[in-house]
């Protein structure tokens, strides 16, 4: 995780360009806002990039508190929402004190990919302390073992032509192939699960949960899960 949390804290090219950039959390912060439970509600979205739509989840929320690994990127959250009451910026030893039962949704988009299955464990065992009895718990952009090339490709040309950087999203396709993204996927590999291995581990975790349709993000071969705390404890 440090070799990506590194990737993530230095200025990259993930993105085409800025408005893909945009397009993209606003389409996952609208996903997001649609799932915060009441306008009072305490969420968190752990591992939160640059979150720049975050204040339409805030608007759904009472409190909306962002973290992420890598200093850099909270830096510029903290800079771009420093004017608005709702959002806080939180580093993940900052979200691990707070308060047991404290927080009613958590989000982990397109994360999970870049951990091992322990540290994904831990997380959820952290959450599951978080969230409130009611409270929701959602897992996006999971990565199944049959995940290809060719429809990331697809997903990614859909997005662009609905949302006009068509030319850019090529260009940023041969790009790719040189990136040090690419790189460190070749070295690192990212980690996969089957729709049955997530629910089984979110399930040991002392959560029941479901896929949810559709995914948080625009690649629809990816999965999203929805998990409540059950009422007993985990098992081992």
């Amino acid at each position: 995780m440090g070799d990506w949390l590194a990737f993530w804290n230095t200025p990259n090219r993930i993105y085409v360009n800025d408005w893909h950039r945009d397009v993209h959390y606003r389409e996952v912060a609208l996903q997001i806002r649609s799932l915060v439970p009441s306008p009072s509600a305490t969420v968190v979205d752990y591992g939160c990039g640059e979150a720049t739509a975050a204040h339409l989840v805030a608007e759904a929320a009472g409190r909306l508190i962002l973290s992420d690994g890598a200093p850099g990127v909270r830096d510029k959250v903290a800079t771009r929402f420093k004017d608005n009451g709702k959002i806080s910026v939180r580093s993940p030893e900052e979200v691990a004190a707070l308060p047991p039962s404290s927080v009613d949704l958590i989000v982990l988009n397109s994360v999970a990919q870049y951990l091992g299955h322990a540290r994904l464990a831990e997380l959820l065992a952290l959450f599951r302390r978080l969230l409130s009895p009611n409270g929701r718990l959602v897992v996006g952009d999971i990565i199944p073992p049959h995940a290809s090339a060719v429809a990331a490709i697809v997903a990614l040309m859909k997005l662009a032509w609905r949302h006009g950087f068509v030319g850019p999203a090529l260009l940023g396709l041969v790009r790719t192939l040189f990136s040090d993204y690419r790189i460190l996927r070749i070295r690192l590999g990212l980690t996969h699960y089957t729709e049955a291995e997530m629910l089984e581990m979110l399930r040991r975790a002392g959560f029941a949960a479901e896929r949810r349709y559709p995914n948080l993000e625009h690649n629809q071969e990816r999965m999203t899960f929805v998990a409540t705390p059950l009422a007993a404890a985990p098992n081992s």
